[in-house]
């Protein structure tokens, strides 16, 4: 069954089951939760095609797009990658292990630790970056950039007000 028509039958189901629940809601939010993990799918693919998965892409491209030559502490890293920093201290020992970043001295401060691409890493990243996003593009490539502009603002209004909701907690 696609998608359309699954999302056409859990309305009516509730309609049937409770004629007052707003199905339609849950209907765009199914479609959502739906669509982010297709999206999520696709990535990991090409991920794995290159031997890691979104964590550790996603914290070597950080280190790429944002370190400066002497590296980021992991504080910085954390802030970035929008992890905990539980998780980042498991994806830098594992890349540390790979040889793919290392962690050096803190050149202001001896006590902390940066974090910084091996060439190795760099390597990884240079061979890696072409096929994710040109995988990108073509995950988006069903809409026009006028309506991926205008996917983005939408998405942009959502999760601001999403995180709003959550800063009040």
């Amino acid at each position: 069954m696609n998608t359309a028509r699954l999302l056409d039958r859990i309305v009516q189901d509730w309609a049937a089951a409770s004629p007052g629940t707003d199905a339609v809601t849950m209907r765009r939010c199914i479609l959502l939760k739906r669509t982010a993990g297709a999206v999520a799918d696709e990535i990991e693919r090409v991920h794995q095609q290159h031997g890691l998965n979104h964590a550790l892409a996603d914290l070597l491209f950080t280190l790429y797009r944002s370190a400066p030559p002497e590296g980021m502490t992991p504080g910085e890293l954390t802030e970035l990658a929008a992890v905990t920093p539980s998780s980042i201290t498991n994806r830098i020992d594992r890349v540390v292990q790979e040889g793919l970043v290392e962690r050096t001295t803190d050149p202001h401060d001896a006590r902390s630790r940066r974090i910084r691409l091996t060439p190795a890493g760099r390597a990884s990243v240079e061979a890696h970056l072409p096929a994710h996003v040109s995988n990108e593009q073509h995950l988006l490539s069903g809409l026009t950039p006028d309506e991926q502009q205008t996917l983005e603002d939408l998405l942009l209004k959502l999760v601001g007000h999403l995180e709003h909701r959550t800063g009040e907690r």
